[in-house]
């Protein structure tokens, strides 16, 4: 397998409604952002990877509408459609085309346009005989999730607002992102309206139109090509069965996460997370998993997730800066967001973060998160060895 660095990242401007562009057309503009930053003309990408949330645009196929406008025409292209995980899964997928020495330069781009199809609530994703009435969709089985959650782990309310105040306050810093609410309050978090017990509005992601994509180069291209390439030191993915009965307490167990963590950080020399990750970008939908996952990514010890956002660990200032961006709870274009989390990480590395830039960053870990508990985990880091 040889070394890969992603080289190039681009993203458009995510909004609750990007009525001024077509799908191809925002997937262009994703695309000539990224190969712009490498410096990569159209020419030079071998194949492209194409990650969506199928359907939720109520159209089949999204590769056969989309992949011209990401340079596809007469080159090998391949769509990846794993829920939330489809950004991550498609990253992942790029960066073994690449490292297998199929081909050189490879383009990822994800997509979504909520706007055209409203679907993200609805969608009945769970067993339609065992589950269907107590969680069709995202809310519902979160809300069960996060009972238990808290019932285990006593996390509380205010822990949960302090994390959307987080991610909203590190968004107004990126002028791509989705929610920018410098201003917003525990307070606000904890008055917003309640969805199902106990998430209110302001604890879950929004809808988002958007795209992201990143540049996937060999060590040769990605030397010639970088002065700071971000190199993959591990990507791994593991993904669970859809049947919430037999997933235990979800969020407080985590399994396909804390395997994913674990043998990534195996694979990278990380011994202590805290210690050893400069940033993170993790893909949290909704601001209760934000603090489940600092449990499975072993940030802390099952339980002390309540901690270490009390005593502002994961912020901007922190000693483990968690969603400069501002994350998923600000910006969700499904099918791009896991490209964003793994593109935030690689601009972290590239030293190019602008106001959402953490000091000194050598290694970065980024995670997607899709359907019930699959998970991925990837690795980026400044230097080869």
């Amino acid at each position: 397998m040889r070394p890969v660095a992603i080289i190039g990242t681009g993203q458009t401007q995510h909004a609750r409604c990007r009525d001024d562009v077509s799908q191809p057309e925002l997937v262009r503009e994703a695309c000539l952002n990224a190969l712009h930053d490498a410096d990569v003309p159209p020419s030079d990408v071998d194949a492209v990877l194409i990650s969506n949330m199928e359907l939720f645009e109520g159209r089949a196929m999204p590769e056969l509408w989309v992949g011209e406008a990401a340079f596809a025409a007469g080159k090998p292209c391949m769509k990846v459609a794993t829920g939330g995980t489809s950004g991550t899964s498609g990253c992942i997928a790029g960066f073994h085309q690449v490292a297998s020495g199929l081909f050189d330069i490879a383009l990822v781009v994800g997509f979504e346009k909520h706007s055209e199809g409203h679907t993200q609530t609805g969608m009945a994703l769970t067993d339609p005989f065992w589950d269907r009435a107590v969680a069709s969709g995202a809310l519902g089985n979160f809300a069960l999730s996060v009972s238990q959650y808290m019932a285990e782990r006593g996390v509380t309310e205010q822990h949960a607002a302090a994390v959307a105040v987080k991610a909203r306050r590190n968004a107004s810093n990126n002028p791509h992102a989705h929610l920018q609410m410098p201003d917003l309050t525990t307070d606000a978090v904890l008055s917003s309206r309640m969805l199902a017990h106990p998430l209110r509005l302001l604890d879950m992601c929004p809808q988002s139109d958007g795209a992201c994509a990143i540049v996937i180069a060999c060590e040769t291209e990605a030397r010639r090509r970088c002065a700071r390439p971000a190199w993959v030191k591990a990507a791994v993915t593991r993904h669970d069965q859809p049947y919430l009965g037999d997933l235990g307490n979800r969020l407080a167990e985590m399994r396909t996460l804390r395997e994913a963590a674990r043998v990534a950080y195996e694979k990278a020399g990380i011994q202590q997370p805290l210690r050893d990750l400069d940033v993170a970008e993790i893909y949290e939908p909704v601001t209760y998993a934000e603090l489940a996952w600092y449990e499975a990514l072993g940030f802390c010890a099952d339980g002390d997730a309540g901690r270490l956002i009390e005593e502002g660990v994961t912020t901007m200032q922190g000693e483990l800066p968690v969603n400069p961006s501002g994350g998923v709870l600000s910006t969700n274009p499904v099918g791009a967001s896991g490209v964003i989390r793994v593109a935030e990480a690689a601009l972290q590395i590239h030293g190019r973060g602008g106001e959402r830039q953490v000091d000194g960053v050598r290694t970065a870990l980024a995670t997607g998160y899709g359907v019930y508990a699959w998970a991925d985990a990837i690795i980026l880091g400044e230097a080869l060895q």
